[in-house]
């Protein structure tokens, strides 16, 4: 079995590179090119606000006020804030187009999100935690949002504004802007060593969340039991500890994340410094204005403001990223319960079985211990099966490969004589239905449960339900839900109703599917015997070809069962009598 564990990240795991992590959002853009350009658009003509203001402000003083012109400097004045009017009209807008490109991304990477997670088989969700998984696909996509909304643009506005003023600190005067860039290249160079460290910071920090949130939905699930046996202490104890672990992780995330600007800002701090003691020197050897020298340290704020936006902009980056790498670990994901083509001419195997086993052996993880070994076995139409055998034998295993929500790792699974794996998976859906111990419920209404996943009942209204189940002699059953009937309301995993209601919504579900072969997983383990036998009644309107394998632990569930096979051991072993298979399974019990 395909190992579907989703690994924390390693310290000295490479990082995703920007490139890497553009080519996985690059598809989310495709309906974003307008308003991103528009956007881009904005930057530009922001950015170019930003850099004639220097030049204006050392005309104004050069000129205007060195002359005492007031009505030159009331016309430099009126320009300077046109100029600033349009830059603050060009940066609004690219705001509001960032902002639906955010929230667009985020809906359709949401989307392709949760649709990569329900293509995925059962063995993904054993092997990893619930909420984690939430956490990717809440917090994690939300990070990502918030780089497309808030960040991106103000990344490209701070390069270009720090692009433009390093070459016209270069074209004014070639020996300032070479001293003013020199903090700069040190701290480009400290960013680059410190890149990697910042993402892995903040990867943890989303994976300690993730593990805090799969702690508490799991504690939150089990609260019932956890308060049942007084446990709470431990609760709280297994909280506090993933909380622990959370908050050094955001701390160390935030130092990473915050040490950039610092450092910004004292480069820039020595780059005014650097350039006003040279600027003065130039002044007073009759080779600057004083006009010039003002515009010229306007344009090394203008230079070192942006790169410490950048540099809070990197971290936002690498945040980004860190989250990216956890989603697109979810995303390059495939299933391996892919259906395959039937092969042209192919014919049938065990022509008039409805299914069988040949050779199949299984075991969970790649290295993993066998469940099942060379297992044979076939099922005939209309006859009741039952599988017993002592726990963790491997009967809930062989229920699934008949369902296919596993494949063998060795041997073939045939359903009407072909390979199970070449129907699609509403074929085999429609063909198999299965009932667990722990039935699955929607919220919604009974009504919404019974038709839920039926292409026919799909769209049926409340009376043709009612009509259909009384033709088949159910409507009685309706009974045990009151005067609402079909109508009752059902909360988030069934809550407000009993176990034995909730199961025998699960049996309705099942039963008017009229699937052809019906596997109840200790469907009936935890009910009163009362319950026990109108579930059985609902299984007896079944049409009569109707295959039904039985897995339970309680004898008189399985007594009128037409064939009984022991599992255990890793063979599925046909019983012959009631009598031979509990003899079997007292043998197993003292030999283990």
């Amino acid at each position: 079995m395909m190992d579907y564990t989703l690994k924390p990240a390693r310290a000295d795991a490479n990082p995703e590179t920007l490139g890497s992590a553009w080519r996985a959002l690059k598809p989310l853009l495709g309906d974003e090119r307008s308003n991103v350009a528009v956007a881009l658009v904005c930057v530009i003509v922001s950015t170019a606000a930003n850099l004639l203001g220097p030049v204006i402000t050392a005309k104004i003083i050069d000129t205007a006020i060195k002359h005492s012109d007031y009505g030159q400097l009331l016309q430099y004045a009126g320009l300077l804030a046109a100029v600033y009017i349009m830059g603050l009209a060009a940066q609004y807008l690219q705001t509001l187009r960032m902002g639906t490109v955010g929230r667009n991304v985020l809906f359709k990477l949401r989307g392709r999100l949760f649709a990569k997670l329900t293509s995925l088989p059962v063995a993904f969700f054993a092997q990893n935690r619930a909420g984690d998984l939430i956490s990717r696909v809440n917090s994690d996509t939300d990070k990502i949002n918030q780089f497309f909304s808030q960040a991106l643009m103000q990344m490209f506005g701070s390069l270009f504004r720090v692009a433009g003023a390093g070459i016209l600190l270069l074209v004014l005067d070639w020996r300032m802007g070479l001293i003013a860039l020199a903090p700069a290249v040190a701290m480009l160079i400290i960013t680059q060593i410190m890149s990697s460290w910042v993402k892995r910071a903040n990867r943890k920090s989303l994976e300690s969340l993730g593990a805090l949130c799969g702690d508490l939905s799991e504690s939150l699930a089990n609260f019932q039991v956890i308060v049942a046996f007084n446990r709470v202490d431990y609760f709280r104890e297994k909280f506090d500890a993933a909380n622990e672990r959370n908050y050094r992780a955001s701390v160390m995330s935030g130092v990473a994340s915050g040490l950039f600007a610092p450092l910004y800002t004292l480069a820039g701090s020595a780059g005014y410094i650097l350039v006003l003691g040279l600027g003065v020197w130039l002044i007073l050897h009759g080779q600057l204005s004083i006009g010039l020298l003002v515009g010229y340290l306007l344009y090394v704020s203008s230079f070192y403001d942006p790169l410490r936006q950048l540099a809070t902009v990197w971290s936002s980056l690498q945040t980004m990223m860190a989250a990216m790498d956890r989603v697109s670990e979810v995303l390059k994901l495939e299933s391996n319960l892919a259906q395959i083509p039937q092969s042209a001419g192919q014919t049938t195997k065990r022509p008039g079985t409805l299914l069988a086993f040949e050779d199949v052996a299984f075991a969970y993880g790649a290295e993993g211990k066998r469940v099942l070994t060379n297992v044979n076995l076939t099922l005939e139409r209309g006859r009741t099966y039952a599988l017993v055998g002592p726990t963790g034998g491997g009967k809930t295993t062989t229920a699934m490969l008949m369902a296919r929500l596993y494949d063998p790792t060795q041997g073939t699974v045939y359903l009407e004589g072909r390979d199970i794996r070449t129907f699609t998976a509403a074929e085999r859906a429609a063909k198999i239905g299965f009932i667990l111990q722990d039935p699955f419920l929607i919220a919604g209404t009974v009504l919404d449960n019974i038709v839920y996943g039926h292409t026919d009942l799909a769209d049926i209204g409340k009376e043709a339900l009612a009509e259909r189940m009384n033709a088949r002699g159910l409507s009685g059953f309706l009974a045990r839900f009151g005067e609402t009937g079909l109508d009752t309301p059902v909360t988030g995993a069934g809550d407000g109703l009993s176990l034995g209601q909730k199961q025998l919504v699960a049996f309705l579900r099942a039963v008017m599917r009229e699937p052809e072969i019906l596997i109840l997983d200790e469907a009936t383990a935890n009910i009163d015997t009362v319950t026990e036998q109108l579930l059985e009644q609902v299984l007896a309107s079944l049409p009569p070809t109707t295959t039904k394998v039985i897995i339970a632990h309680r004898l008189n569930t399985i007594q009128n069962a037409d064939e009984i096979f022991f599992v255990g051991g890793g063979a599925v072993t046909a019983a012959g009598s009631m009598a031979r298979a509990i003899k079997m399974l007292l043998g197993h019990e003292r030999t283990s």
